[in-house]
């Protein structure tokens, strides 16, 4: 089980640190900037939220196989190796996160940041000192939310890579092969370690979601220069 624990917390691991470097500014320009075919956007990207993962899986697939986009003219060959299953697992929870940064963004004080402006405050200085203490409770929960769904996940990660011990089996996919031979007492550990990993995580989003409304609620006085 440590191989596929191992797989499984770096699969989750760098999906989460993607996703708050992608997503980022991806949520802020959604959440502060209006653009033609912003609806368009939006919708494409939240859409693996109700894709099957399997379909979703499919389709990256085709993207990075063989005889994909990324194979025949980037010369990346990810079918069935860790870099393709970290892709899937990308885009299969980026509306998780995205969502998470979009609402931190939308909730700073629009008169709060004008203000800094109007103190002379460059750009960089209003992101340090204003707009990062504020949204980063909400910015730290979408990524640990993105991070525990990672755990779990089972249909993208078969579809683009299989079952390859030390490689693309995640613990979700060692579980179900457990199953599969009916090895249940061991299935029941795995089952049971997911279950108390995802339930830590969920209550430190929890906490953070408290610390981000306790933030919100009231301004931070802008220090003078």
């Amino acid at each position: 089980m440590s191989e596929s624990l191992i797989v499984t917390l770096r699969l989750a691991f760098w999906t989460a640190v993607i996703l708050l470097a992608v997503g980022t500014p991806l949520a802020w320009l959604l959440a502060r900037r209006r653009f033609f075919g912003q609806e368009a956007l939006e919708t494409l990207l939240l859409l693996p939220l109700v894709l099957p993962p399997t379909v979703l899986g499919f389709y990256i697939l085709l993207l990075v196989g063989e005889s994909g986009p990324l194979a025949r003219y980037l010369g990346l060959h990810w079918a069935f190796t860790f870099k393709g299953i970290l892709l899937g697992s990308v885009i299969f929870n980026l509306p998780l996160a995205l969502s998470a940064y979009r609402e931190a963004f939308r909730s700073l004080d629009e008169e709060l940041l004008q203000t800094a402006y109007t103190l002379g405050a460059g750009p960089g200085r209003v992101w340090r000192e204003v707009i990062l203490p504020l949204s980063l409770p909400g910015l730290l929960s979408g990524t640990l939310l993105a991070f525990a769904h990672s755990l779990g996940e089972f249909g993208v990660v078969i579809m683009i890579g299989g079952s390859l011990p030390g490689e693309t089996r995640v613990v979700s996919i060692y579980l179900f092969e457990l199953t599969q031979a009916l090895h249940l007492q061991e299935a029941n550990r795995v089952a049971l370690l997911l279950v108390i990993l995802s339930f830590v995580l969920l209550l430190s989003v929890r906490f953070l979601e408290a610390r981000w409304r306790s933030v919100t609620r009231f301004t931070i006085p802008f220090p003078s220069r």
